[in-house]
């Protein structure tokens, strides 16, 4: 017999959750098939990913393995192509074996939720740091490890000021929670290693709006976080919006611009690009849904969690949190069998049993059902408390007050953990007068110019104010340097707003080794600049 085939899309609260009510509400019942696709094969617990940055959990505390989490549930590790809803099946990337995979559906839940987007805000994409899961977590830990190993040995007073310097936009939960957990995680490692004055560090907190946490909590309870913020050293900047991003700094919408090599961005989050080309009911990128979790125009479709609308008794909308994620698996899971088998559906009317928000180094803020209100030391004991009794499995549990525990007797490691080589191309941007290189650098990129216009300045013109050559998009600079083993031979800054791509010195020249025609046509150009050199013409920069 032919199995009822229930297909999941996303391994966050929803998904995963909604398998594993199934699960419960399946034993011994051979006649439906569950699936879950997910891009990871663990399951993140998103409320203590902050704690990664300062070390006050292990790496993998805030993670569970798919497999334990849903035994019975068939699992795909894949990312998903597309989503066809006519013919009921989602095309998956291929795996080992380059062949199109379909997965064939009777009932989708689609849960994929929200994806960080930098779209029209240049410069973020390349310079701002994400956090939205555990390599957005790991990576940023190792980058401030790896600015104080740096900070140890350098004296310019103004690259120091900028590596001291770490701006982190949004001042919702997120954002104030990361925030939190740097300023502490920065200020130990100050204390830790003795190679800068506590008094040089500067955290930026950046918000829009005239209080942070103005749309998650009272006003008592924000003042409050904000105050305890700016108690603890960090700067806050209210009715602020980050515009773009260079290399070396984070500008505003006002033009002002923070010198840092350090920005954190929490927003702005846009919804899954596969949600978005759905051919059905949005509102602003959410599936709006009836109060039963299924789509409007689908008797087989049903979403939850971040992407989905889902209406409430009282009015308004379900917020994308996760306790009202885990509650929406719960009736989702009834009504997908009710659905099957001619049954009523379930409503969803759970409106939340309150907010908490970690605030860093034992301290919180909470209301909790509409009515208590507490910050300080008793919001962190119950933000601790609360969190800790939803974590997924007892060994979790286990693994995270140990953790806890450890961390009030044994100072937390500092080290920092590689896990990739990092990119060969990377593409970079640059607001007008940021500079690209200085003369007498070293030659360790070779670049090409994407979009906008630069300018080359040489200290051996007559008037090395003035810029003796003008890079436009499509052209390429840099390569003499690298090939050479030379140090610049010209500084060049952006003339306007700019984008490069930027490829290694070791992997420019393995690509010169190994395509000859590249390498010949390389070298006619870097011939023919040269000659403009010895001749007096206006030079290109090596």
């Amino acid at each position: 017999m032919t199995k009822h085939r229930i297909v999941i899309l996303g391994g966050g609260f929803g998904g995963v959750y909604t398998a594993q009510a199934l699960e419960k509400l399946l034993r011994g019942d051979t006649s439906v098939e569950v699936s879950l696709v997910s891009s990871e094969n663990y399951f993140t617990f998103h409320p203590m990913l902050p704690e990664v940055i300062s070390g006050e959990i292990g790496l993998t505390d805030t993670v569970s393995p798919l497999h334990r989490m849903v035994p019975q549930t068939r699992l795909y590790i894949r990312e998903i192509e597309s989503i066809d809803c006519a013919r009921k099946v989602v095309r998956l990337q291929p795996g080992f074996v380059p062949r199109a995979d379909e997965l064939p559906y009777d009932q989708l839940v689609v849960a994929l939720g929200n994806v960080t987007d930098f779209r029209g805000m240049p410069g973020l994409y390349e310079h701002a740091k994400p956090f939205k899961n555990l390599a957005d977590a790991l990576s940023l830990r190792n980058h401030l490890i790896r600015v104080f190993d740096e900070v140890a040995n350098i004296h310019d007073p103004e690259l120091r000021s900028e590596l001291l310097t770490f701006v982190v936009a949004g001042g919702g939960f997120s954002g104030v929670e990361v925030c939190a957990e740097l300023n502490d995680f920065v200020r130990k490692l100050a204390r830790e290693r003795r190679i800068c004055d506590p008094a040089e560090l500067k955290v930026v907190l950046l918000h829009s709006g005239e209080r942070i946490l103005d749309r998650e909590l009272p006003q008592s309870l924000g003042e409050y976080a904000q105050k305890l913020l700016a108690k603890r050293g960090v700067e806050i900047r209210l009715k602020t919006r980050l515009a773009t991003a260079s290399p070396s700094a984070a500008v505003l919408k006002d033009g002002e611009r923070i010198p840092c090599r350090t920005l954190v961005s929490t927003v702005p989050s846009a919804p899954h690009p596969l949600v978005a080309a759905l051919p059905l009911s949005q509102d602003k990128g959410r599936l709006r849904t009836d109060p039963h979790l299924r789509l409007l125009e689908s008797d087989h479709v049903w979403a939850i969690g971040d992407c989905a609308l889902i209406p409430l008794p009282s009015g308004g909308f379900a917020p994308p949190t996760a306790q009202h994620a885990t509650r929406e698996a719960v009736v989702l899971a009834h009504n997908l069998l009710a659905n099957r088998r001619g049954q009523s559906l379930k409503p969803f009317t759970f409106e939340g049993l309150g907010k908490l928000g970690s605030l860093g180094r034992r301290r919180a803020v909470a209301e909790m059902f509409s009515k208590v209100r507490l910050s300080g030391m008793p919001a962190w004991l119950a933000w601790r408390t609360i969190y800790w009794s939803k974590l997924p499995g007892f060994s979790r549990k286990l693994k995270v007050g140990a953790s806890w525990f450890l961390d009030l007797l044994l100072p937390a490691e500092t080290v920092q953990l590689k896990t990739d080589t990092g990119s060969s191309l990377t593409q970079l941007h640059y607001e007008p007068g940021d500079v690209v290189f200085h003369e007498g650098d070293l030659g360790d990129a070779f670049y090409m110019l994407l979009e906008g216009e630069a300018q080359v300045f040489g200290s051996q013109s007559p008037d090395p104010s003035q810029p003796i050559a003008t890079l436009r998009a499509g052209e390429f600079f840099g390569e003499m340097a690298v090939l050479k083993r030379q140090a610049r031979a010209a500084t060049v800054k952006a003339k306007t707003a700019i984008t490069l791509l930027a490829l290694r010195q070791q992997d420019f020249q393995s690509l010169m080794a190994h395509v000859p025609e590249l390498r010949t046509s390389i070298e006619r150009v870097m011939e023919r600049r040269q000659h403009q050199n010895s001749s007096g013409e206006l030079p290109i920069p090596k």
